[in-house]
């Protein structure tokens, strides 16, 4: 059998995203050269890969113990790839780092851009997802590092601490709430709120949550970071939960932020990776530069 690169990327598309035209996208081909590749993969493999519906493809159990070992070989492709930049300058690697959303907005893109600097040949894509999602990804080679909550099943993988996260409640000037130090979600739910898009992982969170608690977010707007949720917060548009380095980037923001006292509030990050001594070189650099990040953290904090 003969398999290329191209296509075992494409399958590994196309199952994740449950269908062939949002594969090909993800991959840069046509619907048409997509579809061509997949019926040439199914005609080598001599079984259907995919069951096709209206609402998409389904993996079948020939199709998900082929994609395992495309996972693998494109890992290892890429881990060769890493190593080879280090012999001949102008190849490129790209890692692949799945993140929950507060990592993903508050915390990685300064690390990332400071480590993309160091490193002229290597790439990042870096992908949203919920806790338990990553973990996942992770153990599934679909990625290379994950940055995730402590709720997530870390079991069978390598973890290292990264940040904490707290998520406080940030107020609009003179609010009702203002002069309180604390307060518990539920008791913010009868305001106004603005949230991140629904498709975000902390979102369908808070949602859930303050279902939970007795009634639905009455969400007035949605954006789409949370810088542009503080501003429009400041504005006076309504309440947002937002993590507290985020609440930071904002003076006025800052001063009357109320912490949260539900649990679920604080959060330790960690980094995930399946074994690091089989990451490729500048993933295992890219390790090694966030937790370094986290022993500085540390230090600063001790000394303060």
């Amino acid at each position: 059998m003969h398999f290329d690169f191209i296509d075992l990327r494409l399958l590994v598309a196309v199952i994740e995203t449950g269908s062939i035209t949002a594969g090909a996208e993800r991959v840069g081909l046509s619907l048409a050269a997509a579809s061509a590749r997949m019926r040439g993969l199914e005609q080598q493999a001599g079984v259907a890969l995919l069951t096709r519906n209206p609402r998409g493809v389904q993996v079948t159990a020939a199709g998900e113990r082929l994609l395992q070992h495309a996972r693998l070989l494109l890992q290892q492709r890429d881990r060769l790839r890493g190593e080879m930049a280090e012999f001949a300058p102008g190849q490129r690697s790209q890692l692949r780092i799945v993140a929950n959303t507060v990592a993903a907005d508050a915390f990685l893109p300064e690390l990332l851009a400071d480590f993309l600097a160091l490193h002229p040949h290597t790439d990042i894509a870096l992908e949203e997802l919920p806790s338990p999602a990553i973990a996942q990804a992770i153990a599934e080679r679909a990625a290379d590092i994950g940055i995730v909550a402590d709720h997530a099943d870390l079991r069978g993988l390598v973890s290292y601490p990264f940040r904490q996260d707290r998520l406080v409640l940030a107020l609009p000037p003179g609010h009702a709430l203002s002069g309180r130090r604390q307060i518990g979600f539920a008791d913010a739910l009868p305001f106004d709120f603005i949230g991140l898009p629904q498709e975000s992982a902390l979102q369908q969170h808070l949602e859930q949550l303050a279902i939970r608690s007795g009634g639905p977010m009455r969400l007035r707007a949605r954006a789409g970071h949370f810088d542009a949720i503080c501003r429009m917060v400041l504005r006076g548009a309504g309440l947002a939960v937002v993590p507290e380095e985020s609440a930071r980037r904002h003076a006025e923001i800052q001063r009357s932020a109320l912490a949260l006292t539900d649990d679920w509030a604080t959060r330790r990050l960690s980094i995930a990776v399946r074994e690091l001594a089989q990451l490729p070189l500048p993933a295992q650099r890219l390790v090694a530069f966030l937790r370094q990040g986290e022993e500085d953290l540390a230090d600063r904090t001790a000394t303060d």
